[in-house]
């Protein structure tokens, strides 16, 4: 096993996948066989983000990038270093991240592997018009919140400076938790996967310069947060109640509740062109199936 786990990683096994001593359906085997992994490496990606495991990935693309050129470059020592790295590397990592590696089975097991939730579009509008309806209330009545939507980027060590939540959203909950001088009312609330996941959350603040000077530590750790992820966040200022977005860097402050719905909309909900993309495997598959028949 070890020694097969190596061969991948050698150029004149790629390039043997594709000699011409092969016939045509082994070609084409051999390519579905390419898909299909990477396929499983975009799905393993999925499951540890925004866990600690993700740095170690990085780590393994590093060596096989090094591994890779050693082998162009002729460079037998560091090629026989950076196999041992990789061989054993896999073994270990699997022993350290036990808990991302669970986690993540868990999460398989949870879920739909292949397909989006159909209802994901209706789930997005409910969640929007449950912020709406927070946002409304609190900034009438000028209650500070701070409320982080987790998109593509995970959040998970922000989560974990928080109270874990794990609740539906609604407006009311969301109201609730921002009344002053509760005990989850200071700090930032963050959601994930559809879900309030914690509050009382603490995010990275920005040094930011370009914030203007009557926005406090609520704005800061806002824009903070969209430096370093895609994220998109709400702020509701206790000073005048007005409302702000931050997302991508960008920082839009005194929205009005059509500019904010709006951006919340296109932001948020999954427009058609990427549901296309979603179900692409799925509609690859259901062709092979019809044309097998």
């Amino acid at each position: 096993m070890p020694n097969r786990l190596v061969e991948i990683f050698r150029p004149d096994y790629w390039l043997s996948l594709f000699s011409e001593n092969l016939s045509t359906w082994n070609i084409i085997a051999n390519v579905l066989d390419i898909l299909v992994v990477w396929f499983l490496i975009y799905k393993l990606f999925q499951l540890v983000r925004g866990t600690k495991a993700v740095q170690l990935i990085k780590g393994v693309v590093v060596f096989i990038g090094i591994r890779i050129l050693a082998e162009f470059m002729g460079l037998h020592t560091l090629s026989w270093l950076m196999n041992q790295v990789i061989t054993y590397g896999v073994i270990a990592a699997v022993v350290i991240f036990q808990p991302e590696v669970r986690r993540g089975l868990e999460h398989l097991g949870r879920s739909s592997f292949f397909m989006p939730s159909k209802k994901e579009d209706r789930e997005d509008e409910r969640m929007i018009l449950a912020f709406d309806k927070a946002i409304q209330y609190m900034s009438r009545r000028k209650i500070g919140a701070l409320v982080t939507i987790q998109r593509n980027t995970g959040l998970d060590e922000y989560i974990e400076t928080g109270i874990p939540i794990d609740a539906d959203i609604s407006g009311e909950l969301l109201i609730n938790i921002f009344i002053p001088n509760t005990p989850l009312h200071d700090g930032a609330v963050i959601v994930k996967d559809g879900k309030l996941a914690a509050a009382s959350a603490y995010l990275p603040l920005s040094d930011s310069m370009l914030i203007p000077k009557e926005f406090g530590t609520r704005h800061r750790a806002a824009v903070g947060i969209s430096e370093v992820s895609d994220a998109l966040t709400f702020i509701v200022s206790e000073e005048t109640g007005g409302v702000s977005l931050t997302f991508n860097t960008d920082f839009l402050h005194d929205l009005t509740q059509e500019e904010y719905l709006r951006i919340m909309r296109r932001e948020l909900i999954l427009e058609e062109k990427d549901r296309d993309k979603k179900n692409l495997f799925q509609a690859f598959i259901d062709g092979v199936s019809k044309g097998g028949k």
